[in-house]
């Protein structure tokens, strides 16, 4: 049975690398490389992946909230993210939205034959990198934030706008402040400066270059 992939990666090189990889193998078939997470997510129904190995920052639509659409339209695709962010953040908040797996971009090649072959059957895959970021987060007592407010606190630590925001999530602005405020009230933050401040304590933007 061949195995449909579908490769989601603004950088050519990388797309196309992992691509002449794949096509190594006499059962997996490259369906497709796109370069960004809205082309995925109006792509997905007519090129049928089986697994996409989906790039988490991409022009037009982020990883996450691709991830999210994809799997609303077509639930059986099973998404790997494929990143070169290893902080427990970026992680556990991919995971939560419905990623089967997560592999660094510096994983030896197997390791993304190995990927594939794991979530078909079924399971969690995360390369040895990743699992050792992973660790149980510790709140300090407060109330832990949701999947999406983690998801929106990686955004706004980036220095993005409500308005940017909303737009990388398909979302309202009224919904980004919402969740904004509540994130600051859980984290005890009053200002964007002392966000910023919390995402580099705690390895929220590392791998971003910020």
């Amino acid at each position: 049975m061949t195995i449909r992939i579908l490769i989601v990666d603004d950088h050519p090189m990388v797309a196309q690398g992992i691509q002449a990889i794949l096509e190594s193998y006499d059962d997996i078939e490259v369906v497709g490389t796109l370069n960004n997470g809205q082309d995925a997510v109006d792509q997905v129904v007519a090129l049928a992946p089986d697994v996409i190995l989906l790039d988490l920052n991409m022009p037009r639509l982020s990883g996450l909230a691709a991830t999210e659409m994809i799997l609303e339209k077509r639930p059986e695709t099973l998404i790997v993210i494929l990143s070169m962010h290893d902080s427990p953040e970026y992680i556990s908040t991919a995971l939560s939205h419905g990623a089967c797996g997560y592999i660094l971009k510096d994983v030896p090649t197997d390791s993304i034959r190995q990927a594939i072959d794991a979530v078909l059957a079924g399971e969690q895959y995360l390369c040895t990198g990743a699992r050792g970021s992973l660790r149980p987060k510790i709140s300090g007592g407060r109330e832990p934030l949701t999947s999406r407010e983690q998801t929106i606190l990686l955004e706004l630590a980036q220095g993005k706008s409500n308005k940017e925001v909303a737009q990388n999530l398909n979302i309202s602005v009224r919904t980004v402040e919402t969740h904004r405020n509540n994130i600051k009230g859980k984290l005890g933050i009053s200002s964007t400066a002392g966000l910023t401040r919390y995402a580099l304590e705690h390895g929220v933007l590392q791998g971003t270059g910020i």
